[in-house]
């Protein structure tokens, strides 16, 4: 991978398992559409690297992903009236959606390790995953709804798979945080360790997979996913049809204002 690339997604491989970091510490690795680009060639890369056989996905610094950059949208004009509503529609289908999409159809495993704050589509990315471990400081945050947004990067569809109806609407529409031993007692992610064994619990668990059979956890992977997420394509542009209509709302612009100046929206249903 490219040194520039590295600045944003820091992709190392070795003993068979390709550790993919996102790697904008300063900015809690909040998403922009480069990081998505980058960090889709680079699973795409490693998909087809025999050699791989786990994957894991993080987070640099304090953070796993604070989310969408809202301040990089705002540079870009956001929240200046419904004309200057952005784009979510375009990214979504043509980055962020085949990124998703690629996480669940990669044939390798994918863990995250989830090291801090889980925010908005960030933690849309490890609910995708097959496997999460976290830090006990950790926590999952479905933010969409507190800024007049709703689901995106296939959440609606990770979460009722991993914790139904109840638990998945309960968290998409309180927009609460959710602690990590909240979220292996709702059966959210599979592991909550202290936050100085994260390192070594994900990876004598990459270490157990990359030495397991490759063909056979392709095959269990597919036929997971032929239950669990048939339809998942579908739903990701649902989703991004749908976002694009929040985008444009005055709800959307008064959520993200609110966000960034530090106080309760006030939402009137426009």
């Amino acid at each position: 991978m490219a040194l520039l690339d590295a600045e944003i997604i820091d992709c190392r491989r070795a003993d068979g398992i390709a550790r993919l970091t996102l790697n904008r510490p300063d900015a809690l690795n909040a998403w922009t559409p480069k990081l998505g680009s980058v960090l889709l060639d680079a699973l795409n890369d490693v998909a087809t690297d025999p050699a791989v056989r786990v994957v894991v996905i993080t987070g640099a610094g304090r953070a796993f992903s604070s989310g969408a950059d809202l301040r990089a949208d705002l540079r870009a004009g956001l929240g200046a009236g419904d004309a200057a509503a952005p784009d979510v529609l375009t990214t979504l289908r043509k980055i962020y959606n085949p990124l998703l999409l690629r996480v669940r159809t990669l044939p390798q495993p994918v863990i995250a390790a989830v090291n801090g704050p889980a925010v908005g589509i960030g933690c849309s990315l490890a609910l995708a995953c097959d496997l999460i471990v976290a830090a006990q400081s950790a926590y999952f945050l479905m933010a969409f709804v507190n800024i007049g947004l709703s689901l995106d990067g296939g959440a609606s569809q990770t979460l009722l798979a991993r914790v139904g109806h109840a638990r998945a609407f309960e968290i998409a529409c309180l927009g609460e945080r959710i602690s990590a031993d909240q979220a292996l007692q709702w059966g959210l992610i599979n592991r909550a360790v202290p936050d100085f064994e994260l390192e070594s619990e994900v990876t004598a668990l990459a270490a157990r997979l990359a030495a397991g059979p490759p063909g056979s956890y392709a095959n269990i992977k597919r036929t997971i996913n032929q239950r669990a997420y048939t339809g998942f394509a579908e739903t990701l542009d649902l989703e991004a049809v749908l976002q694009q209509e929040r985008a444009q709302s005055k709800d959307f612009a008064e959520g993200v204002t609110a966000f960034l100046q530090k106080r309760p929206a006030r939402f009137t249903g426009e």
